[in-house]
């Protein structure tokens, strides 16, 4: 852990502890792909189509994009506090509305509002960006997002003995009581670590421009969006896949959708360990190529005749480990582009992210048919991890052509 993260634990005078970072961004990932198992469930439940279903996913994440791009803006104005209390109570309100909605339409908005907890997410990277600098900011992000995948790596396995047990519902009773728990933790412990900026809303979002401008934040959004594009197509298509091409039962197929986060556990580790010494670009480039390397083999496996769930699912932890390569550093890269705008840049970057996983996702969905089985969904996931390789050359060209980015 990085010793110049000073915190003391439920001590609102100093930046939060690593443990109420972790709970941030993990509740907002879990509530991402707890319920993914019952996924087919649902569909029978509401007796709708599986790919109307699916959009409870893809939708959750279009919203997710939008908001960060208000988020940033709003919480470097206002102060991260402020805006992560408020936007985790209208979480928990979203989620009793998921709970009780009685048609497919009315879930799905719920769904949407459940996208403002966004805010964890966001806001826990800029607390870190808020008191670090570049590379040792992105060893601390990696160490925070290493410690949330654990959360959501359980998230489909506990959703899916939930669902197989107790039904779709107690997913989003599981949902509703950590979100309870961390409203909780973020109230005695999270102390302010943004200077809240005195201009007005319009002038914060004329800010945006600057970001625009700059080729390097281009680079390492895109990048990170690219990226994590593989995985994002994975979330709107692994369960598919899973229930129809593999027959697995919600509680087997629980434990194989955890598969990437096993990865994304290591990979955020060894961006916490190294990050700082080999320096951001060259942790970015091994992800990227890990992400490729590993949809390559299984399509290989594929192609020769594999029928087996891991020839899927066991090499996509390859993407975990490459997304936990990739996201922390492309993050902190972004964000030191312009430090003064942190938090504006941590929801802009994260929107371009999730907004081209919303697109992913539901483009996974729509063309997952079962008799062409897994090749759909390994070849979109199989072309993203290509052009993020090109994105991460294309930030090497930059830090050529311009030297290293302020904060390095």
């Amino acid at each position: 852990m990085n010793s110049k993260y000073s915190a003391r634990f439920l001590d609102r005078q100093t930046p939060p502890h690593v443990f109420t970072l972790v709970l941030l961004a993990g509740i907002s990932a879990l509530s991402m792909n707890i319920f993914l198992p019952s996924l087919p469930e649902m569909t029978e439940y509401f007796q709708t189509d599986y790919r109307l279903m699916q959009l409870s996913v893809a939708l959750y994440l279009g919203m997710n994009a939008v908001l960060q791009i208000l988020i940033g803006p709003i919480a470097d104005k206002y102060g991260r506090r402020p805006v992560i209390l408020a936007s985790t109570g209208l979480f928990l309100v979203a989620t009793l509305g998921c709970l009780v909605a009685p048609t497919t339409e009315i879930f799905l908005a719920c769904r949407l509002a459940q996208a403002v907890i966004a805010t964890s997410m966001v806001l826990s990277r800029a607390i870190v960006r808020d008191v670090l600098p570049g590379d040792e900011a992105a060893s601390m992000i990696g160490y925070v997002t290493m410690g949330m995948a654990l959360v959501p790596m359980f998230g489909p396995v506990i959703g899916g003995v939930l669902g197989g047990a107790f039904g779709w519902q107690s997913t989003f009773v599981t949902l509703l009581i950590a979100g309870t728990g961390v409203l909780i933790l973020v109230w005695f412990d999270l102390g302010e670590t943004g200077k809240p900026r005195d201009i007005t809303l319009l002038a914060q979002f004329r800010e945006y421009p600057e970001l625009f401008r700059s080729r390097r934040f281009w680079g390492y959004a895109l990048t990170a969006a690219l990226s994590s594009g593989a995985f994002f197509a994975y979330l709107g298509g692994a369960p598919f896949v899973g229930s129809t091409f593999f027959a697995l039962d919600p509680t087997t197929l629980g434990l194989y959708l955890g598969a990437p986060a096993v990865g994304y556990v290591l990979g955020n580790f060894l961006t916490g360990r190294y990050a700082a010494r080999y320096g951001i670009t060259r942790m970015m480039m091994l992800g990227s190529v890990a992400v490729f390397g590993g949809l390559a083999l299984s399509l290989m496996l594929f192609l020769m005749g594999a029928t087996h769930p891991m020839a899927f699912f066991g090499l996509t932890s390859w993407v975990g480990l490459g997304n936990g390569l990739v996201l922390p550093n492309a993050t902190a890269g972004a964000l030191s582009v312009r430090p003064h705008l942190a938090g504006t840049a941590s929801g802009l970057s994260g929107a371009i992210m999730i907004g081209g996983g919303a697109m992913m996702s539901a483009m996974s969905g729509a063309l997952l048919v079962p008799e062409w089985g897994v090749y759909p969904l390994l070849l979109i996931m199989l072309t993203t991890s290509v052009f993020a390789i090109f994105g991460t050359l294309y930030i090497r060209r930059v830090d050529r052509l311009s030297g290293p980015p302020m904060g390095h």
